[in-house]
Order: structure tokens, then C-alpha cells, then sequence
């Protein structure tokens, strides 16, 4: 007779998925760019061939003095300051603020998901604008956070009342000014009005430097030492070229700002970016330049794509326009594109699915879009 202390137990196997949030299990993951080497392997052509259009990334790149000092520096085998005392100084005194309302990260992402794991319990209502930029509600949900959405009037302004009648059911509100994708910037008026709803209100200034010069009205980061709720985000991405090194920053609340330094991962910002981010400070006045031929070329491609019978762009103040297509199909028109090794930007939601963001490029690449396009309508029918 066998006992059954003698019967070897068979090991159930290891269920991972019993682990994991089951809501994050459900999440469907951020969609991203592809990197222009990716790209170019895919069409078998060489890297210089391809035309990036998709990322809103700067078609100058570092500024001069950037490049130098990450060439210069010699302590990459270094952790950094996790207290990043010399870049936000330097931010600091960029600004005309206090080091202690400053905290940096790898790119505006990292704040963006700091101020959310700082501030949102599970279940607690964040605001979102769509069409905004995706990582919001992304973010939002990793943090166990609920999204509340208030979509944007049919001009993609923000819908202030239906944000104040839903403020009651909510935290916090991100607001992208200049809007991305639809290029926008929000007016001072409104942002009183979000800000006297008590909500914690997020304004991510990326593409700030496009809508004017630092130190001009278009900037939120005066405000924030009169409003104790108000935080601004920015980014070297854009305006500096540095969206490779993944350089951001906030402005905000010193209580704010001290938890957030708390929580991060203590070496957060490389070696590498709070170089660079020094450096392109001392570089402004040359960023500047640049960020006004941007703009430039920006009003130029425009007039070029409304010149197409079946596009219609929407004014912006970022370096990039949103197109509306009409009566062709969008995602046709981006594969097409795509062939010819220019790459735009589509996005897959009700709002925007027959619409194009393109980045702007440098002037010389104007010409081939527009001829690229008008082919593209050739071929089918319009």
C-alpha cells in the first residue's frame, strides 16, 4: 500500500499574472516614435535619407556648447549630485526664481509621473483635455489614478466650464500650453479660472520657447510663486535639442518640490543631461535664434500645406501643425509618406483620426513635403 506522504506533490506552476495589478495588465502601452535608424533600415535607405517629421524634435539639435561641455566632461563614471544643486541654481537663476520651488528629471515624463505618485491616491479623478498629449492619461493609470476626461471644443480650446463643473470629482488637471498636437496656448484668463477651482493644475509648457522669447507673457512660471497650486513643467527637448538625453524640468510649490525631491530615484538626472542643461543655458541667446527660425519656417509651411486643396492646417504656437485632411484618408497618406521616407505623425482616436501632426523641420525640407504631398494627392484622385 503506497501512503500518500510517499505520492511526490506536483508543483503547480508559477502564475506571474496573479502578481500584477489586473488593471495594469489591461493597460495598452504608450505609442511612441521610432528612431530614425530604425526607420532607415526598414526602407533600406541611409540615415540621411530619412525625413523625421513624427517627434516634434529639434532639426538643429544641441547647441554648439551643449556638445562641447558632454565632450569636455570627464565624470561619467560618477554618480551624479542627487540634490542637482548646479543645474537648479542654473535654472534658477534662468528664470528669476527660488532653487527650492525647482525639481529636474529625465525629460518632463518624469515629472509628470513624480507630481502623480505624490499626489494621487487610488481612485483619485484626474482631469484630461483630449485631444492632449497621451502621456497624461497613460500616467494617470499606472499611478492607480482615474481619468476623467473633459474633451476640447470642436476649435480644440479648452472646455473651461465643463472643467470647472467636473473639478468637484477630481485632484488634479494637466494642460499642455502650447497644446500638443493641436498647437494652442492657453490664455491667462483661463488659467485663472482652472487655477480657482482648487485643483492642482499642471500646465506643461514644452513648446513654450515657440510662442515667444523667455520672459515674454506667454510663459505660466511668474505665477507660480503667487499660486500655491500652479506647477509649470518644461523641457530642453525641444527648444535645446536634448530630446535624447531626456531633460526636464518643473517649477512649483516648495512643499511640492521638496517631496518630489524625496521620491525620485535619487540619481535621476545623468551626469550627461545636467551637462548639457548648464551648458544650452549659457547658450540661450543662440536657442532663442533658433527657436525663432522654427516659428518662421513654421508660418511659411503652413501657407505651403492650406495651398493644398484637400489640407487645412490649425494656427499654432509649437513646432509642429496639425492638419486636417479632407476627403482623403489620413493613415493613407502617412504610409505613402512614409515610402517616400518622410515621417509624420497620425494618431488613433475619434477626434483626430483623419488628422496629421508634422513637425517642423528645417526651411530646406518645406519643399519636399509639399511636393511629396501634392504627388500623393495625385495618385489618389484629389
Amino acid at each position: 500500500m503506497v501512503r500518500r506522504s510517499d505520492v511526490p506533490m506536483k508543483k503547480q506552476p508559477f502564475d506571474m499574472r496573479a502578481l500584477i495589478r489586473p488593471d495594469l495588465l489591461e493597460l495598452p502601452g504608450y505609442v511612441s516614435i521610432v528612431p530614425t535608424d530604425v526607420l532607415a533600415e526598414r526602407l533600406g535607405i541611409a540615415e540621411s535619407q530619412v525625413l523625421k517629421l513624427d517627434g516634434n524634435e529639434n532639426p538643429f539639435g544641441p547647441s554648439p556648447r551643449a556638445l562641447a561641455a558632454i565632450a569636455d566632461e570627464r565624470s561619467y563614471h560618477i554618480y551624479p549630485d542627487p540634490d542637482q544643486r548646479r543645474v537648479r541654481e542654473a535654472l534658477a537663476g534662468h528664470l528669476d526664481t527660488d532653487i527650492e520651488r525647482i525639481v529636474c528629471g529625465l525629460g518632463s515624463d518624469d515629472l509628470i509621473d513624480l507630481i502623480l505618485r505624490a499626489v494621487i491616491l487610488h481612485g483619485d479623478g484626474v482631469i484630461n483635455c483630449s485631444p492632449t498629449f497621451g502621456m497624461y492619461p497613460f500616467s494617470t493609470e499606472i499611478a492607480g489614478g482615474r481619468v476623467i476626461d473633459v474633451p476640447r471644443l470642436e476649435s480644440f480650446g479648452l472646455d473651461v466650464e465643463a472643467i470647472e463643473k467636473a473639478a468637484s470629482n477630481a485632484k488634479l488637471i494637466f494642460v499642455a500650453s502650447p497644446n500638443n498636437p493641436t498647437g494652442q496656448r492657453m490664455s491667462p484668463d483661463e488659467l485663472e479660472r482652472l487655477l480657482d477651482t482648487g485643483l492642482l493644475v499642471v500646465v506643461d509648457e514644452a513648446y513654450i520657447e515657440f510662442a515667444g522669447v523667455h520672459g515674454s507673457p506667454a510663459s505660466a512660471v511668474s505665477l507660480v510663486r503667487e499660486r500655491e497650486n500652479l506647477v509649470v513643467l518644461r523641457t530642453f527637448s525641444k527648444w535645446a535639442g536634448l530630446a535624447g538625453l531626456r531633460a526636464g524640468y518643473g517649477v512649483m510649490s516648495p512643499v511640492l518640490a521638496s517631496v518630489l525631491m524625496t521620491i525620485k530615484q535619487p540619481y535621476n538626472l545623468n551626469v550627461a543631461a545636467g551637462t548639457a542643461m548648464v551648458a544650452a543655458l549659457e547658450d540661450r541667446a543662440l536657442l532663442d535664434e533658433r527657436a525663432c527660425i522654427i516659428t518662421g519656417t513654421r508660418e511659411r509651411l503652413a501657407v505651403l500645406l492650406d495651398e493644398i486643396p484637400w489640407i487645412a492646417t490649425y494656427p499654432s504656437e509649437a513646432n509642429f501643425l496639425l492638419c486636417r485632411l479632407d476627403g482623403i484618408d489620413a493613415v493613407e497618406v502617412k504610409d505613402r509618406l512614409a515610402k517616400r521616407g518622410i515621417f509624420v505623425r497620425h494618431f488613433d482616436s475619434a477626434r483626430l483620426r483623419n488628422h496629421l501632426r508634422i513637425s517642423v523641420g528645417l526651411e530646406e525640407h518645406n519643399a519636399p513635403v509639399i511636393a511629396a504631398l501634392k504627388e500623393i494627392g495625385a495618385e489618389l484622385g484629389r
